[in-house]
């Protein structure tokens, strides 16, 4: 059964040159919700990255650290708000996943995801995940390189159709009510 959601964090790496990569669709989904709600994410170094709120009670989350600390900026966020790690929702890219595809799930391993492994080693794994599909290289050598590049255009297109699949379901997954946020995970889940 969900919790209300109450973080939304986007992960992704800092710096203009990796601002189009397929590491940052999790900034590029906080990005799209900022602009559906018409907010500016302002900077709050006490948080070590860029905060917004909707409404009274949804924070969203861009850690301005290195992906490989990102837990630093959640952890800091959730514990002055006091928000538990069931009410935590994690957007990722997603290796596993063929771009287009976006799957809400709770808990879990890494992945091999160094954002994800550092807020496991602060918080726990009992937070939710929105994951992204970026695709994969097709060989876990050329990893590394694959997700600090620009997506083909084609690609992009099916990124981009699966971060408006989200928003789309954003209102069942932030509501009070677990069968919205089942009928959330349906959604996503159904081609």
């Amino acid at each position: 059964m969900a919790s209300k959601i109450r973080l939304i964090v986007g992960l992704g790496n800092l710096g203009s040159e990796y601002a189009e990569t397929r590491h940052n669709a999790g900034f590029w989904f906080i990005d799209a919700i900022s602009k559906k709600y018409g907010l500016k994410l302002q900077l709050e170094k006490k948080f070590f990255g860029l905060i917004g709120k909707i409404g009274n009670d949804i924070l969203l989350l861009e850690p301005q650290t290195f992906m490989n600390i990102s837990g630093k900026s959640v952890l800091a966020v959730a514990s002055f708000y006091r928000i538990l790690p069931h009410q935590i929702l994690v957007v990722h890219d997603e290796l596993d996943f063929e771009p287009g595809i976006i799957k809400l799930k709770q808990g879990g391993g890494d992945g091999g995801h160094n954002g994800l492994r550092d807020i496991d080693k602060v918080i726990g794994k009992d937070y939710w995940r929105l994951r992204l599909g970026i695709g994969h290289p097709g060989d876990k050598n050329k990893v590394a390189d694959y997700v600090l590049k620009k997506p083909s255009t084609d690609d992009l297109i099916d990124i981009n159709n699966a971060i408006d699949k989200g928003l789309s379901v954003l209102d069942l997954i932030l509501s009070d009510n677990s069968e919205d946020f089942n009928m959330a995970m349906k959604k996503l889940h159904t081609r």
